[in-house]
């Protein structure tokens, strides 16, 4: 798995999941990249409010669809809505390096400890020690790293691993991954994922 440099880019990010799939669906059909941009474009196919957030959401989407091998589309679109939302996790986590150390450093270790409670000082302690470990995650400002928190609490959610609660500790519910899923994760390099998702040394 490729690693890209630590990035605060979640803060401007949602999951996206509708427009992911869309995209994928598209890609499947034979759509290449850039018509896909155009009709983006012309016919604004994210129901996006301003045309500066229909390039955003297609610039990031497709950032993160490009992370994985073309190979996935077919498995994504033959999966449930559960996988399919695992699958749009597993892309966005590869697009973000940062967001992934959270998801194998934190959620993770707590799945392996048995706690399935993720808590508000969990991740100030994770953005701690990143701050201590890197000089670009040390620049970012406090309100930066709590919007990061924020954005990481959202995207869990809305992927299925997080519960609702609004509170200060939010419940990790551990993912089940269809085989299919797993088998192409572990084909295709993305062993880190399986273990990050599941809970696994």
């Amino acid at each position: 798995m490729n690693r890209k440099p630590y990035s605060a880019g979640a803060v401007k990010f949602s999951f996206w999941f509708i427009e992911f799939r869309k995209t994928v669906q598209l890609l499947a059909e034979g759509k290449s990249f850039s018509e896909i941009k155009l009709l983006n474009e012309q016919e604004n196919i994210y129901s996006a409010s301003t045309k500066a957030r229909a390039q955003m959401i297609y610039s990031t989407v497709t950032a993160r669809i490009k992370m994985l091998d073309p190979s996935f589309y077919p498995v994504f679109l033959s999966s449930d809505i559960a996988t399919q939302k695992m699958f749009a996790l597993v892309a966005a986590l590869a697009h973000d390096t940062l967001f992934f150390d959270f998801v194998y450093e934190v959620v993770r270790e707590k799945m392996i400890l048995g706690v399935d409670e993720l808590t508000d000082a969990d991740i100030r302690v994770f953005f701690k020690n990143k701050q201590a470990q890197s000089e670009k995650v040390a620049a970012f400002q406090d309100y930066t790293l709590h919007r990061l928190g924020a954005a990481y609490k959202t995207q869990l959610y809305e992927a299925g691993m997080l519960d609702g609660n609004k509170g200060s500790s939010r419940k990790i519910l551990r993912p089940i991954l269809d085989i299919a899923l797993e088998h192409w994760l572990q084909d295709n390099g993305y062993a880190s994922m399986v273990n990050a998702l599941t809970g696994v040394r």
